[in-house]
């Protein structure tokens, strides 16, 4: 494929990926469900408990922020494993309504703070609303794109994500700006979807299966060798054995997601 196919095939990707969840959030905000609501593009009119629980929150977790935070589009729960300590400064790339950014505010505290940064406009103007609706001095959410992060060089402590990443067409290029703007010392932890088995062409070009967080999965080798590149050190991926109880469920045009993919908990360090 010619350098420009490629560049054509990326916005295409890129477009389709903003309009989905562009949907959900409009959805999600007027009290409507949207898309397979048992997987990452789509969610439910109310949130579903149950699947929270499967994906590793709490029931206090999702009690405990504004109604429309949680809508049920991640495959784990960075926060829970990110060992968030007071006075953090904390990036959740693809931060949708809010969810894990509120539940890392409350363990950062108020000598903290934490910065979502979502591509899609609606989004953006869900989670500021539910800032203000649960009264979160130490969160704020920037509109932008996690390959070109609107972040300051070396500021960030963690840098939290919850089923985002796969979605990114120049996955090298997101961990090579969170490296930017992670301290020295700094940390990445997030929860992502990895290939489990090598995928079909004919998966990889479906729009709908890319953004559905499926079809952009890269393997265990591939994630490593991207953040070695990177210059990332102290690298764990590990496979969450659990996840075939909900990644079952994630069934778009008749691709068996569970052969597929896993969830998976990747963690890294910036060398000190």
């Amino acid at each position: 494929m010619s350098t420009n196919n490629c560049v054509e095939k990326d916005v295409e990707i890129k477009e389709a990926v903003r309009y989905i969840y562009g949907n959900v959030a409009e959805a999600n905000t007027a009290g409507k469900s949207y898309g397979n609501v048992a997987s990452c593009c789509g969610a439910p009119a109310e949130t579903d408990i149950d699947y929270s629980l499967q994906l590793g929150y709490s029931k206090e977790d999702t009690t405990s922020v504004p109604t429309g935070a949680n809508m049920g589009l991640g495959c784990g729960n960075p926060t829970a494993i990110a060992n968030l300590k007071v006075g953090d400064f904390v990036l959740d790339l693809g931060s949708g309504g809010g969810f894990d950014c509120f539940l890392a505010a409350k363990k950062v505290g108020s000598s903290g703070h934490v910065i979502g940064i979502d591509m899609t406009p609606a989004m953006i103007s869900k989670s500021r609303l539910n800032a203000k609706k649960g009264g979160y001095s130490n969160v704020e959410f920037r509109l932008g794109e996690i390959e070109y992060l609107p972040v300051a060089n070396a500021t960030i402590d963690v840098v939290i994500s919850n089923c985002v990443v796969n979605l990114s067409t120049d996955k090298l290029r997101v961990f090579q700006e969170v490296a930017r703007v992670l301290k020295s010392g700094g940390r990445i932890v997030i929860s992502d979807i990895v290939a489990i088995n090598p995928i079909p062409n004919e998966i990889k070009n479906n729009l709908a299966l890319y953004a559905g967080c499926i079809a952009g999965a890269m393997s265990i080798e591939e994630l490593k060798d991207a953040l070695e590149k990177t210059g990332f050190e102290n690298i764990s991926i590990q496979i969450n054995k659990l996840s075939c109880t909900f990644l079952e469920k994630w069934i778009v045009e008749g691709c068996d997601a569970e052969s597929c993919i896993a969830s998976a908990v990747i963690e890294a360090s910036q060398p000190k």
